[in-house]
């Protein structure tokens, strides 16, 4: 047996149709041998919260090993888990196709499976996760859900902390007055049939937040895809069930899958490029799709030609090039690489565009926030959170002490969280700088008239 994995990380079919995925007593002998190699180990030490519950659990047991740590505490662990993939990414040397076969995340998907099976999931959890519904009621009455999760209205707050559980401190996303695909409809654009990458098509994967919470990364997007020459559609066949992946409801995610797949792969057979806004989102089709649905042909297909927005920008300019006119961006920028960004073995393409733009320096920051999706808003998590992303959020605010700058995420919750993070950091007074997608910033300084550009 080799030391450590020198082959390409691969993964396995997420078998969550078979009886044996969900059994109690498998779950907890393969979490028993995991964690008892994650002990010998500990690389993964400062990644989540997940792995310092665990290496405390065993250091306070009574024999400082696994054998004497009760699987009723198992959950502190299990529940710390936001699915960011880092540990398997770039953290973990026993990934398949190594012996030790050892996949720290999807081992967690199986318990939060198992667990949703059980039906130990709230009325509440399903609602929160249910995007487009609350999406299509928040852009309905977005005037007054606006006002409700406003983190200063001290009557509404205090109640979802109760009946939601979601931290009353923490920071949560508006809502569009519209839809992002009812904007696109409404307010067509001319394409720029002088740039170099005409006549292009790009179909525009709205996600739920962009359709829903920030219309302007979407509108940012399709006016640099004019200004380039690229026709552009706007679509939204339904969310990518991130938020039901993190739930355990994984016939949920393969259901939306299929149905968006072939949605979208209409399209690409039209001679159209895909694109998705939010990584969170590509990374479901590009890789957690193909995993969980392997035998619908569609799922494959899309996995295969579907681009994240950073990355077909770069590939624009790689090829064909991009429009002259990028002019500087004015105070200190920061690029936050969001981790299902780094997740989808791309490269950091977010700061391959940013570069683009010329007499610019980006600050460029490789680290997880800490928000993970609702994980990082609800009120047994948010604090836990905030801990997490601290590294990033002083890294900012040491470069850009005065607040004066932009803060780029390629997570647009993210950027939330590490906003509000940087301005509750000890001893800081001078405020948080601005948080915008990295696509708003290229928007920006193309000098391109957008909906909510940083």
């Amino acid at each position: 047996m080799r030391e450590g994995s020198l082959d390409a990380p691969t993964r396995h079919v997420v078998d969550w149709g078979n009886p044996d995925f969900v059994d109690a007593g498998r779950i907890d002998a393969e979490l028993r041998r995991v964690f008892d190699i994650c002990h010998g180990c500990r690389r993964c030490f400062n990644l989540c919260d997940a792995f310092p519950r665990l290496f405390d659990l065993i250091d306070d047991s009574a024999t400082g090993e696994l054998d004497s740590v009760d699987s009723a505490d198992f959950p502190s662990v299990t529940d710390a888990c936001t699915f960011c993939d880092m540990c398997f990414m770039t953290k973990c040397p026993y990934v398949p196709p190594h012996a030790f076969d050892l996949d720290f995340p999807h081992l967690m998907l199986r318990v939060r499976a198992a667990e949703f099976r059980r039906g130990e999931r709230s009325f509440m959890d399903e609602r929160i996760s249910d995007t487009d519904t609350n999406g299509r009621l928040g852009t309905t009455f977005s005037p007054l859900a606006n006002w409700a999760l406003a983190r200063k209205n001290r009557l509404t707050r205090p109640l979802m902390q109760s009946a939601c559980g979601i931290h009353a401190e923490a920071e949560l996303p508006r809502f569009n007055a519209a839809s992002l695909v009812s904007v696109a409809a409404r307010e067509p654009l001319e394409v720029n049939r002088e740039a170099p990458a005409y006549p292009r098509r790009a179909v525009i994967y709205a996600t739920c937040f962009s359709n829903w919470n920030d219309a302007g990364i979407g509108d940012a997007f399709r006016r640099i895809l004019a200004h380039n020459g690229i026709e552009t559609a706007v679509v939204h066949p339904g969310c990518c069930g991130m938020p039901k992946l993190e739930l355990g409801d994984l016939a949920d995610v393969a259901k939306r899958a299929r149905t968006v797949s072939g949605k979208l792969l209409g399209w690409h057979d039209d001679g159209w490029d895909i694109v998705s806004l939010v990584p969170s989102c590509s990374l479901m089709m590009k890789f957690e799709w193909p995993l969980i649905a392997p035998d619908d042909g569609s799922v494959t297909r899309l996995a295969s030609v579907v681009q994240d927005a950073s990355e077909y920008i770069v590939r624009i300019a790689r090829s064909e090039g991009l429009t002259d006119g990028l002019e500087p961006i004015d105070g200190p920028v920061t690029l936050h690489v969001a981790c299902h960004a780094r997740a989808q073995n791309m490269g950091a393409k977010a700061a391959e565009m940013l570069r683009l733009i010329p007499d610019t320096a980006v600050n460029v920051i490789e680290r997880c926030s800490g928000h993970g999706g609702s994980w990082g808003v609800r009120t047994a998590t948010f604090e836990t959170g905030m801990k997490v992303g601290r590294t990033v959020m002083r890294n900012i605010a040491r470069h850009d002490p005065a607040g004066a700058g932009v803060v780029a995420s390629e997570c647009p919750l993210a950027g939330l969280h590490i906003a509000q993070g940087v301005a509750r950091l000890e001893g800081r007074e001078a405020p948080a700088p601005r948080t915008c997608h990295p696509i708003q910033l290229m928007a920006r300084s193309w000098g391109l008239e957008v909906r909510g550009a940083g």
